[in-house]
């Protein structure tokens, strides 16, 4: 078993990755420095973003997986959810006056609440789905070219 060298520890104090192990010159460049490069796709051209040549339809036949479309689509996506909601509370609103003026009333007053609650939840998981994409974008760019 080895020990370290007799003395203080001349790492003690300093950042993770200042000093270079025991015994070993220094690493070349600053490791932990911020990346330099881009990432490719093998047989592509990269990560592409929203306004990239080819669009929608390029991104959406892309086999190999080198174009994100979420970007494209989550602002249609989030529309045609919120033009969903309000349709099925009118609905409910016209088939509970049908029912009964107490089911109307009820669809009518509490039923937005509950749309305001369906639509956050939408938005929020669309925000999940766009935040991971974004991580992803933003981990490939700075992966040093292979």
């Amino acid at each position: 078993m080895t020990t370290p060298p007799p003395g203080p520890d001349p790492q003690a104090n300093q950042p993770y990755g200042a000093q270079p192990p025991y015994g070993g010159p220094p690493p070349a460049g600053n490791p932990y420095g911020p990346p330099t490069g881009g990432y490719a796709v093998p047989g592509g051209t990269g990560m592409s973003s929203p306004g990239s040549p080819g669009g929608f339809f390029a991104a959406l036949f892309d086999f190999s997986f080198s174009k994100f479309i979420t970007p494209m689509i989550i602002r249609f996506v989030y529309i045609l959810a919120t033009v969903c909601i309000a349709g099925l509370w009118l609905l409910f609103v016209i088939s509970g006056f049908a029912d009964s003026a107490g089911m109307g009333l009820f669809a009518l007053i509490l039923g937005p609440v509950f749309a305001l609650i369906y639509l956050a939840f939408i938005r929020m998981t669309l925000e999940i789905y766009l935040a991971v994409v974004r991580m992803s974008e933003d981990i490939h760019q700075r992966l040093p070219r292979s």
